[in-house]
């Protein structure tokens, strides 16, 4: 279905297309420069409708306008791009790489190809090429979502068995998205795993405050047995009963609790 603004963005196009048919006065370059901004608005209009209908999970009709944009210019890095999301979501994940890879080769500078690539990369555990897609879109300081390619690298350089290097791109992110809980709890948790607690106890106590200010937000298992591990190191046997609490009753089922049920039979 397409929206009224873009029903009126087409309509105002086609308006002045016969205005300046009935005035007769404009020149064939004119003409020719309109007509190019015409079709890359279209093909834009395409691309964006059809990154909705992905995130809708309708793929048909994601793929329909994705098509169109493509007849426009098959080497639109971004039609190409969001094609591999398609690819992607439909366990094709050959042809999605190949349209991410076709995506970059045809504007090296189109960072979102590269975050998109960078998160098929990792869902396929291929960590090191996912670290070098994300340092490499992380350079873009025009990017608008620049702190979640900072979390990102940050989880592949972690999985990679860099620590030092997932600190400092966690602390980026924090610096460039405040308010996102994600990059204060990881970097909460690695602190902890370097022992690192003074640290860590000054970021997870800015996650719990994000927490208790947000009521759409709340304590995951993981940032729960972060915080436990945090009051155990510094004796705070009441912040670890609540939390530990709050663990038993809302994640019996979660491999922190089974982690933290060890960790006190072990007297740890």
């Amino acid at each position: 279905m397409v929206t009224k603004p873009v029903i009126r963005r087409f309509f105002l196009v086609a308006l002045m297309s016969l205005t300046t048919a009935l005035a007769g006065c404009v020149t064939t370059t004119d003409s020719r420069f309109s007509r190019e901004a015409d079709r890359q608005e279209a093909l834009e209009n395409y691309v964006t409708l059809a990154t909705a209908y992905i995130g809708q999970g309708n793929l048909d009709r994601a793929r329909h306008h994705l098509d169109r944009a493509l007849e426009l210019d098959s080497n639109a890095p971004s039609a190409l791009a969001a094609m591999g999301l398609v690819y992607n979501s439909e366990g094709e994940p050959e042809l999605a790489e190949s349209s991410f890879r076709k995506a970059i080769r045809a504007d090296e500078g189109y960072t979102r190809a590269r975050v998109y690539y960078g998160a098929f990369l990792y869902s396929q555990g291929r960590f090191a090429d996912s670290r070098d897609q994300f340092r490499a879109a992380s350079r873009d300081t025009e990017y608008p979502d620049r702190g979640s390619v900072f979390f990102n690298l940050g989880m592949a350089q972690e999985r990679l068995g860099e620590p030092d290097n997932a600190i400092t791109s966690y602390r980026r992110a924090i610096e460039l998205s405040r308010g996102d809980a994600r990059p204060l709890l990881a970097l909460s948790r690695v602190l902890v795993e370097q022992g690192e607690y003074e640290a860590a106890s000054r970021y997870y106590s800015r996650l719990s405050t994000a927490i208790a200010r947000n009521p759409r937000m709340t304590h995951s298992a993981e940032s729960l047995y972060t915080g436990i591990r945090i009051a155990r190191y510094f004796n705070d046997r009441d912040q670890e009963a609540s939390l530990a609490m709050l663990l038993k009753n809302e994640y019996p089922e979660s491999v922190e609790y089974q982690q933290y049920k060890v960790l006190i039979s072990n007297g740890q």
